[in-house]
Formats: C-alpha cells, sequence, structure tokens
C-alpha cells in the first residue's frame, strides 16, 4: 500500500496538472470504485461537474482536491492561489481519493486508449500543453473516490500540505495527527502522545492518531536509522530518542521523494504511470538474510532479521538496534 512519500509525489503531479481547473465531465465505468460516495453515481457526477479544483492537499496518507462550484475566475493553474479573488470563502467539499493497494491516478490526453482496469475517467477545462483527464485505475479495487466535506482543523492550521494552506480538513482526515512533513508539524504533541501510551515504539509510529504517513516500509526505515528496536517501550523514550527517530523519519521520507516513491511492482505508479526507485536505497525493509549496511562499514558482520509482526514483518539489525530487555510489542 502506498505509504506518505508515494502519495506526495502523486498530489505533486496532480497540483502541477489539475490545479485551477474546471470538471468538464465525469464518467464513472465501475461503481465499486465510488461505493464510499453513498449517495451513487448520479451525485458523485452531479457534484463535481463544472466545479474548479482549488488545490490538491495531503495529511498523511490522505490525499483530497478541495473544490468550488464554477470558475470563481478563469483561474490559470499556475496562478499562486487560485482561491484568492474570493478569500472569505473557503470551500466546503473534496474529491477525496483513496488509493487502497493499486488505485493509480493518471493524467492522459483523450487519444491514449482506456486501461483495462479504468474505474473512473474526469474530463478537465483544456489548457495548452496539459493532459485534459483524470483516470482512476484500480486493479483490486481497494481504493476509490468520493466527494466528501471540509471542516475546519481542530488547530487553525492548515489542513495538510497544499500549494495554496486553508485551514480545511477532509473530516475523513480530520482525525490523523500532522505528518513529520507538514510544516505545522508539533514534535512537542508528538512527543507527549508518545509518553502517554504503553507500547512498543514501532506499533505507536503505525497509529495515525500519533503521527500520520508512516507505514510499514518507512517504519523499519526510520528505526534502523535512529537505531532503535521496533520494540522499545514508548514511555521510556527520552526526548533525545524521538527527536532522532523524527529527524530518521523525515529524512528518509524525503530521500524516497527525491527517488519518486518505492514501487515493488507496477502497481504504484506517479501520474505520469512512472514507477519510482527508492526500493533500491532500502538499508533494512526487506533485507533478510543480508549484512546491516552500517554494521559493514564499520567492520562487523551482522544479519538482518525478519520477525512477525502485527500479520507484518519486521526488519532490524540485532547489534545496532538490541532488542530492549522490557520492550513492548
Amino acid at each position: 500500500m502506498p505509504e506518505l512519500p508515494e502519495v506526495e509525489v502523486v498530489r505533486r503531479g496532480l497540483a502541477r496538472w489539475v490545479r485551477g481547473r474546471s470538471i468538464t465531465g465525469v464518467d464513472v465505468l465501475d461503481a465499486r470504485s465510488i461505493r464510499r460516495h453513498v449517495l451513487g453515481a448520479e451525485d458523485f457526477i452531479g457534484n463535481l461537474e463544472h466545479a474548479t479544483v482549488l488545490d490538491v492537499v495531503r495529511r498523511g496518507k490522505f490525499l483530497w482536491m478541495p473544490l468550488a462550484m464554477g470558475n470563481p475566475h478563469e483561474a490559470n493553474p499556475h496562478e499562486a492561489n487560485p482561491h484568492e479573488a474570493n478569500p472569505h470563502e473557503l470551500p466546503k467539499v473534496a474529491l477525496m481519493a483513496h488509493l487502497g493497494m493499486s488505485g493509480q491516478l493518471l493524467m492522459q490526453d483523450p487519444d491514449v486508449p482506456d486501461e483495462k482496469h479504468l474505474k473512473v475517467r474526469i474530463r478537465l477545462s483544456p489548457v495548452d500543453g496539459m493532459p485534459e483527464q483524470l483516470r482512476f485505475v484500480d486493479q483490486r479495487i481497494f481504493g476509490g473516490l468520493f466527494v466528501t466535506s471540509l471542516v475546519p482543523t481542530a488547530d487553525g492550521g492548515p489542513g495538510g500540505l497544499g500549494e495554496t494552506p486553508l485551514p480545511e480538513i477532509a473530516e475523513e482526515a480530520s482525525h490523523i495527527a500532522r505528518d513529520p512533513l507538514d510544516p505545522c508539524f508539533s514534535f512537542d504533541t508528538f512527543y507527549r502522545k508518545l509518553k502517554n501510551r504503553k507500547t512498543g515504539i514501532k506499533r505507536a509510529l503505525l497509529d495515525q492518531s500519533v503521527i500520520s504517513g508512516i507505514g510499514n516500509i518507512y517504519a523499519d526505515e526510520a528505526l534502523w536509522r535512529a537505531r532503535l528496536h521496533y520494540a522499545r517501550a514508548t514511555d521510556t523514550m527520552r526526548r533525545a530518542d524521538a527527536e532522532r527517530l523524527v529527524d530518521a523519519a523525515r529524512d528518509v521520507m524525503n530521500a524516497a521523494l527525491a527517488a519518486g516513491g518505492t514501487s515493488f511492482d507496477s502497481l504504484y505508479v506517479n501520474v505520469n504511470g512512472d514507477s519510482g526507485y527508492f526500493a533500491r536505497s532500502l538499508n533494512a525493509y526487506g533485507r533478510a538474510g543480508e549484512l546491516c549496511g552500517r554494521c559493514e562499514a564499520a567492520g562487523l558482520h551482522s544479519i538482518m532479521k525478519r520477525e512477525q509482526f502485527m500479520n507484518r514483518s519486521s526488519y532490524t539489525c540485532p547489534v545496532c538496534q538490541p532488542r530492549p530487555r522490557n520492550g513492548r510489542w
């Protein structure tokens, strides 16, 4: 399943191509991909047609596009703020995208043949040199699109990372914490939540109410960089340990962004259909039986281990990430 860097790669691509453009038509080719829109296809289409995409916003792994009915001022997609013509009227709805395990949002022209697993086609107002369709493709149908309400953020800050920060968030994302790449991320808030938990550090990293956007792959990578074992008890974490871990998570995610994300197969791609290549740079995840790169550089012979964790796997080095005596799962 895509994690924060993969969703951010998609967000950046969409922001480049769809921001400020109006939706001229919508084709729902498989109603299963809009099942989260409980009022059905007709209402889904009615909410989108003639709306203008104001921005593309992400918090954690949640992605949404705030909408305004009509085109407020014939916006150019590359203007700094397509919504600034009416600064006192904030958008009330958004198109939410859930990528699931195989969802893809692709920008394509009408002459590109439909993919086998095309589920929803969104036609956009023409702009020279820009693809005219946003297509949602999903092989396994775990993802989907739906229209949702926007609600005020609890802290008054921007809802998430976007081109035009607005103090609104998609209702389905309002319960999750800010992620390490969010400019409004508060380390003090994160550390307070961490110390109040009585669990293992990896379980806390995967809890989106503590810190969002970190999944199994980047949790293992951040813990390896921070030299922490996944079973380290959260209530024993010193402030310096937690700071080192957040810095490690931020570093590994920025490195993944620079590589276009992590792709293990053809299911994760960006809006141009390209795969990321950060999988080649992973230090922990999937490296069971291999030498730990850090220990090898230090002249030590340490073999990476794979252990079962929450119906998944965790990868650690037994030398530079020693298991704590009083660890928790």
